[in-house]
């Protein structure tokens, strides 16, 4: 694993998997953001991969909409073909490439 060099502290790891759980928790219906977008509303925008942990390994996280978020060119999860159904039942559109309409379906809340 790549050592950063704004590493966290166990207290920081706790409340930015809260940050984490919460934004994903706001992101409205029919929309997507990134890994990388959450990160920096959580304010550690180096920590996107830190992000996909997050919403794979926290119990939590089975309760919210984990498959609105994509990586920055709008592809989905490798290995989870059932993201792209699950966006697809709510409107959100796919290029012909298999990627997220991200200019289209992108949310970017205010940083």
């Amino acid at each position: 694993m790549k050592d950063y060099p704004d590493k966290m502290t166990t207290e920081q790891a706790r409340m930015f998997q809260d940050d984490v759980l919460n934004i994903v928790g706001q992101i409205p219906r029919g929309m997507v953001t990134t890994y990388g977008h959450i990160a920096a509303l959580a304010g550690w925008p180096s920590h996107s991969r830190m992000v996909g942990r997050t919403l794979r390994y926290s119990p939590e996280a089975r309760l919210l909409p984990c498959h609105r978020v994509v990586n920055v060119v709008g592809r989905t999860a490798p290995g989870w073909s059932q993201q792209r159904v699950l966006l697809e039942e709510e409107g959100v559109g796919f290029k012909a490439n298999g990627h997220v309409d991200m200019k289209r379906y992108l949310w970017e809340p205010l940083l």
